[in-house]
């Protein structure tokens, strides 16, 4: 089974803009298959590299390591010690990331503690005595 660019795009949740950039910028690990008339037609296994894609983008990995990633990929087995040693390092930096997040969520957290404890004291306030 293949998929137009348009239903490409819809599956992935991308712009077809996005997907001619992730050909033309060397992240796909193959070609993109071309109908008879010159219309790309991309593959299940297509659709999944572009969710791995989505997948190291939306953590923050700079396309020249998500390019890096795909060269090595493409050149197949015996490199996968320097896969490994670029997932790890990526992993390292989302969990940074995370800690950081989670300690900006801790902060908005006590902010909304203290705005909910000001708002029911007011409410009690403003509360008709029986």
């Amino acid at each position: 089974m293949t998929y137009s660019i348009a239903e490409a795009a819809q599956a992935t949740d991308l712009t077809p803009d996005t997907l001619r950039y992730y050909e033309r910028d060397g992240l796909m690990l193959r070609p993109v298959g071309r109908s008879a008339t010159g219309h790309r037609r991309y593959t299940d296994a297509d659709l999944g590299w572009i969710g791995l894609l989505n997948c190291l983008r939306g953590t923050g990995m700079p396309i020249r390591e998500v390019r890096r990633y795909a060269e090595l990929v493409r050149q197949g087995d015996g490199n996968e010690t320097a896969r490994l040693d670029l997932l790890q390092a990526h992993r390292l930096q989302v969990l940074a990331q995370l800690a950081e997040v989670q300690e900006h969520l801790g902060a908005i957290d006590r902010k909304i503690g203290i705005y909910t404890s000001r708002v029911d004291a007011l409410d009690l306030e403003r509360a008709p005595s029986a």
